[in-house]
C-alpha cells in the first residue's frame, strides 16, 4: 500500500505506458475479488485506488473490456464483468472453435520440423506453480500453455482470437482451482505428447475432451 492507503500500481519494465500498467494491475484485482463482479468500476475510483490519474485508467477501461474483464454501460460507466451460464457456454464454444482446430494443425506442422521445445518449457512452468500451491500464478500459466499450444499451429488468426480468450481462460481457470488441477496438467502434457508425433487427430481429440471436461464444473462453480 501507499502512504497514502492507496493501492499502487505495480512496478513494471522502463517505459512501458502506465496505461499498460493499469490493465494489468486491474485484471489481477478483478481475478483475485478483490474488484468483485458487477462491481462498478468508475474512473475517479480507479484512479483514487490506485493512485493515478484519471486519464490512464480511461485508456484501460477499453482494453479490459475487449479482453472481456469488464463492460460497459449506457451512462459510461465500466462494471466487472458477471460469469453467466451463456458467457460460460460462449467461451467454451469459442475454444472448441479455436483450440481443438489448432493443435491439429500443430501436430501437421510438427510432422513438417518444428519444434515443441517451448511447450515443453511452458508446461515445466506449470508444474512448479502447482508444486508451490501458487494459484493465481498457475491460472495464468495455464492460460499461457493453451496460447502457447494454439500458437503453434502458426495460423495467426487463431493466435488473434486466442488473445481475445486467453485472459477470460486465467480468470476462469482461478475460479476453479479447486478441481483437479494436477490431472489438468497431466492432459496438457498428453496434448503435447500428440502434436509432438505429430498425430493431429489425437491431438484434436485430446484438446476437445479436455475443453468439454471443464464445462460442467465451471457451470457448477460459478452459475449452478
Amino acid at each position: 500500500m501507499s502512504r497514502t492507503g492507496r493501492t499502487p500500481v505495480s512496478t513494471a519494465a522502463a517505459g512501458e505506458p502506465l496505461s499498460i500498467q493499469l490493465q494489468r494491475t486491474i485484471r489481477r484485482k478483478i481475478i483475485l475479488g478483490e474488484y468483485p463482479q458487477g462491481l462498478a468500476l468508475t474512473e475517479q475510483r480507479v484512479a483514487a485506488d490506485l493512485d493515478v490519474s484519471r486519464v490512464p485508467v480511461r485508456e484501460a477501461m477499453p482494453v479490459l473490456q475487449q479482453q472481456g474483464f469488464v463492460e460497459a454501460s449506457p451512462r459510461r460507466t465500466s462494471y466487472v464483468t458477471t460469469w453467466t451460464a451463456q458467457r460460460i457456454n460462449d467461451l467454451f464454444d469459442a475454444r472448441l472453435g479455436v483450440e481443438v482446430v489448432a493443435v491439429g494443425g500443430a501436430a501437421r506442422r510438427t510432422r513438417a520440423g518444428i519444434d515443441t521445445a517451448g511447450l515443453e518449457q511452458m508446461l515445466a512452468k506449470a508444474e512448479h506453480h502447482l508444486d508451490e500451491g501458487e494459484a493465481l500464478e498457475l491460472a495464468e500459466t495455464n492460460s499461457a500453455v493453451h496460447v502457447t499450444l494454439v500458437a503453434a499451429a502458426g495460423n495467426e488468426l487463431l493466435n488473434e482470437l486466442m488473445r481475445v480468450i486467453s485472459g477470460r481462460l486465467a480468470w476462469i481457470f482461478y475460479l476453479t482451482s479447486s478441481r483437479d488441477l494436477r490431472n489438468q496438467v497431466h492432459e496438457h502434457h498428453a496434448i503435447t505428447e500428440a502434436i509432438r508425433n505429430g498425430n493431429d487427430r489425437l491431438a484434436e481429440s485430446l484438446m476437445w475432451a479436455h475443453i468439454e471436461a471443464g464445462r460442467g464444473p465451471t457451470l457448477d462453480a460459478l452459475v449452478r
